[in-house]
């Protein structure tokens, strides 16, 4: 089983708000006393809360139910009921909360960052509010509210400056393995990569920036074919993207534009991400060969040439992504 988790739904609910009190004042020496109860206590809240120490939503698999406490009834002497202790839900940066309508709740974009999912519910007043000319001892107070209560879908999409797009069988696991520290598993057939990886790929002078394998697009994937929907959300989150065609592809330019159409239709804003169109397997080819593909591609998305098992031209893929991101 994966230890990558992207998606989750977990039952939430609120804490009920605490009592009013109609708690009268009775002291020796006050024969007349009046309203003296506190007001309740507010129910506690579900809170989703950002970790940058988390990359995936495993934590939360098995998680199906969540419940915050109740607040405390209100108490003599006006004392306002203690709050009901808040439920912490700590997920990745990059993590989209929904309600039961699909509606986004919101979404976590820094570490600490917190958001509440389900109000708790208000605490009643106390009879001391509903004093009055005419009734100068009121014997009720107020209930407390419900707390919120609802299912809350979690989604996970992965927060890289770069992402690798391309078609499966196109190289990506073996260039992530080849720049950084990451071990995705590597094989000769379609969808080797299930799960997306990540990586930290050391650059110059001690800079690093993160890489992002996410799973092959096949055609059709904007429409939820193969892994569909799943990994084209992950790719909405990367600063840039790199797309790979391996070099022994049949058509390379036109593999570009089927993956860049995939994009598109799932979501036109993808194409207004800076890219950089690379050759991946370029072992495979001499220097003419090379030429011939490069002239398939127009002036502004001429093609890098790289190997993840040769290291030809990854100092100079690496260059490009730095300079993409930092230019």
């Amino acid at each position: 089983m994966s230890n990558f988790v992207d998606y989750v739904k977990i039952h939430c609910k609120s804490g009920h708000g605490g009592a009013g009190s109609a708690h009268l004042r009775r002291e020796k020496y006050i024969p007349k006393g009046g309203p003296d109860g506190g007001d309740g206590g507010r129910g506690g809240h579900v809170i989703m809360k950002g970790n940058a120490n988390e990359w995936t939503l495993l934590p939360l698999r098995y998680t199906r139910h969540v419940k915050a406490e109740r607040g405390e009834n209100g108490g003599k002497n006006q004392l306002t009921g203690a709050y009901g202790a808040d439920v912490y839900i700590e997920v990745p940066i990059g993590t989209i909360a929904k309600n039961e309508d699909g509606e986004i709740i919101g979404e976590i974009l820094e570490d600490g960052q917190e958001i509440i999912l389900m109000e708790g519910g208000m605490g009643g007043k106390g009879n001391e509010h509903f004093k009055s000319s005419t009734n100068q001892t009121p014997r009720f107070a107020q209930p407390g509210m419900d707390g919120q209560e609802g299912y809350v879908t979690f989604e996970l999409k992965i927060l890289a400056d770069v992402g690798l797009v391309g078609f499966p069988n196109a190289g990506k696991s073996t260039l992530l393995s080849s720049v950084s520290a990451a071990k995705p598993k590597i094989a000769d057939y379609a969808f080797t990569t299930l799960t997306p990886n990540l990586g930290i790929v050391d650059y110059r002078n001690y800079k690093s920036f993160v890489m992002a394998d996410i799973p092959g697009i096949i055609e059709g994937a904007a429409e939820g074919k193969g892994l569909g929907h799943r990994f084209l959300r992950h790719i909405e989150r990367n600063s840039i993207l790199l797309f790979l065609i391996p070099a022994d592809s049949e058509d390379h330019f036109q593999e570009f534009k089927i993956l860049e159409n995939e994009l598109k239709e799932y979501n036109p804003e993808l194409l207004d991400k800076d890219f950089i169109v690379s050759v991946s397997k370029s072992d495979l080819l001499d220097d003419e060969l090379k030429k011939e593909i490069a002239a398939e591609f127009p002036e502004n998305k001429q093609p890098l040439f790289f190997s993840g098992v040769t290291g030809e031209g990854l100092m100079e893929l690496k260059d490009a992504i730095w300079k993409q991101l930092h230019g």
